[in-house]
């Protein structure tokens, strides 16, 4: 385990979800790449063993103070902040308070009151700004494009991960619920594979209050006769996320809502092009050079768009050309991670 001196710690990226989430990939991408720059380590109740860390119970004992002054305390959920207030206010350490918002609608009263007492507020999109009471520097987030690449050899790499190795692959993955829409990718496939035999797979974890709505996406399944075209596959860790990229010819993001949303920039990234829906971020993700864009919860449209991406002369092929280079160009996560660590710094100064 990369475990870190809390003496020697700067800046403390918390992590307090045990489930996979966008923030938990988030933080697990970025820390390592920080540390090179900055005395970073994350903290949480599961945080990989690659990762620069501290562990929870080092927080409530760690000097009141950073080796150079305050530290940085980064939150990116409600919990994190209160925690960071708490170890502040009633703790005494010297920490100065940074939040991310990936939002992109009105935030609840106590997020409002949790804000207000930031020293800083990052915002992952223009539009999420917007929505914010206080000022936000924009910072959008990027990917690792060593981790996230193309597949050598993709027809093998199918075989290796058991999937199909004819026909076209097209993939949903995330948390399974009815803001990702998982719904609408399965009735706009469905629509497809009328005339298309190519193969979808959904990909992710329903929790408990969302297992009827995957039950009914998977009994559709069986009622259209759709059992061998349909492949459901369970939530994987973060580090083993690129192959299941690598593997398509095209990925739909069919959310009706998103903060920002990682998983296009992440197919992309595995030279693979994005049918997205127009919400997060995900008009400044998607072009017209690498995918399409659709409006929210409308799988006619949808279907039309992946009917259209896979029919000869087949646009998805020249789409696949433009997504890898798009991604490192503008979604890089060694610029996101220069960003923040300007910010600490700043912050740490002043």
């Amino acid at each position: 385990m990369s475990k870190v001196d809390i003496r020697d710690v700067q800046v403390i990226a918390p992590n307090f979800k045990k489930r996979l989430s966008g923030v938990t990939a988030t933080v697990v991408r970025l820390v390592p790449l920080q540390a090179r720059d900055i005395a970073i380590a994350a903290t949480g109740p599961v945080i990989p063993e690659h990762v620069p860390q501290i562990p929870l119970s080092a927080l409530i004992k760690m000097p009141r103070s950073g080796p150079d002054g305050p530290r940085i305390w980064h939150a990116r959920r409600n919990v994190e902040m209160i925690g960071g207030l708490a170890l502040k206010y009633l703790l005494g350490k010297r920490l100065k308070l940074v939040f991310t918002s990936a939002s992109q609608r009105k935030q609840s009263s106590l997020t409002r009151w949790l804000i207000r007492r930031m020293d800083a507020v990052v915002a992952t999109s223009e539009r999420g700004a917007a929505y914010l009471e206080n000022p936000a520097q924009v910072i959008m987030h990027g990917i690792d494009l060593e981790g996230f690449a193309p597949a050598e050899d993709k027809i093998a790499l199918r075989a290796k991960l058991g999937l199909p190795t004819d026909g076209l692959l097209i993939g949903c993955y995330g948390r399974i619920r009815r803001s990702k829409g998982t719904d609408v990718f399965f009735e706009a496939m469905s629509d497809v594979l009328k005339s298309s035999p190519v193969h979808a797979l959904i990909m992710g974890r329903a929790v408990p209050k969302d297992r009827d709505f995957l039950e009914r996406i998977k009994s559709g399944v069986k009622q259209h006769d759709l059992t061998k075209n349909f492949h459901f596959l369970p939530e994987v860790p973060v580090e083993d996320m690129a192959d299941w990229y690598r593997v398509l010819d095209l990925y739909v993001a069919p959310q009706r809502w998103e903060g920002f949303g990682l998983t296009p920039i992440e197919a992309m990234a595995c030279g693979v092009p994005v049918i997205a829906t127009r919400v997060g971020a995900f008009e400044q993700i998607v072009t017209p050079e690498t995918g399409a864009l659709v409006d929210p919860e409308d799988p006619a449209a949808l279907a039309q768009a992946i009917r259209a991406a896979i029919a000869p002369p087949r646009p998805l092929t020249e789409w696949a050309k433009h997504a890898r280079p798009h991604v490192a160009e503008h979604f890089a996560i060694e610029r996101e991670a220069a960003e923040l660590i300007a910010l600490y710094r700043r912050l740490l100064a002043s």
